[in-house]
């Protein structure tokens, strides 16, 4: 099973200093049909207007991913991190047993653009935890480069959740495949540009859940920046 979710299906929250959509209910968004997809709980698109931020709020149990797109996402938490977080960078935030953290755009007349993702963690009550590492271009360039995972394989940040996040850039006759496990679930979303997914055409914002499947093919990308995320069923 394959299924595509357009962008514009997303939900929309404009607060002025932030221009947020949301992949899975959120806030005030709620749809019953959307509620995550495994243990996919939130991806929120989310641009911060010059100056402005999240101020100190706390999460609990829960894996956190910040994934920069443009501009600079500040980060100061309880666990003693003050961190700025550039596109290229992969940050990582076990809540555990309870964490407060504060993001802000400090810049004076650019956004901040970039995904806030929310993964259910297999483990509750742990120990806090960071992690914040850079993947460059040349390594997603063509093929999908593992950023996230249970146990840090491949020199990715280590979540703790079954699951797997891999990051990729195409263009042009730049094509890869991905083996998938058809018992566990699979989800696509394009960050930006244009990408054919199973031969399934999708832009910017677009998304595809798949489950029972054996096999993800991407190609002919325009400009394209992906994300997949590998999930427990």
């Amino acid at each position: 099973m394959l299924q595509i979710r357009r962008s514009d299906a997303r939900g929309y929250a404009d607060h002025g200093w932030l221009k947020s959509f949301h992949s899975f209910s959120f806030a005030e968004y709620f749809d019953p049909a959307w509620m995550g997809w495994g243990n996919l709980r939130v991806i929120n698109e989310d641009r911060i207007a010059p100056g402005t931020g999240f101020g100190t709020h706390g999460h609990r149990d829960m894996e956190i991913i910040s994934y920069v797109l443009q501009g600079n996402l500040a980060h100061k938490d309880s666990m003693g991190n003050v961190k700025g977080i550039p596109p290229g960078d992969v940050q990582r935030m076990s809540a555990g047993s309870g964490v407060r953290h504060s993001e802000f755009n400090h810049a004076p007349s650019s956004t901040t653009h970039f995904l806030q993702i929310w993964i259910e963690p297999n483990v509750t009550g742990i120990e806090p935890g960071y992690e914040q590492k850079t993947f460059d271009e040349a390594e997603k360039r063509g093929q999908l480069r593992l950023v996230a995972s249970n146990g840090g394989a491949q020199g990715s940040v280590h979540i703790n959740a079954d699951a797997s996040m891999y990051a990729g850039l195409f263009d042009g006759a730049e094509s890869t495949e991905l083996a998938l496990n058809p018992a566990r679930k699979a989800y696509v979303h394009l960050v930006r540009g244009s990408l054919q997914i199973n031969g399934e055409a999708l832009q910017a914002g677009d998304a595809a859940v798949l489950a029972g499947e054996s096999q993800l093919k991407l190609a002919h990308g325009k400009d394209a920046e992906v994300l997949v995320f590998d999930l427990a069923a």
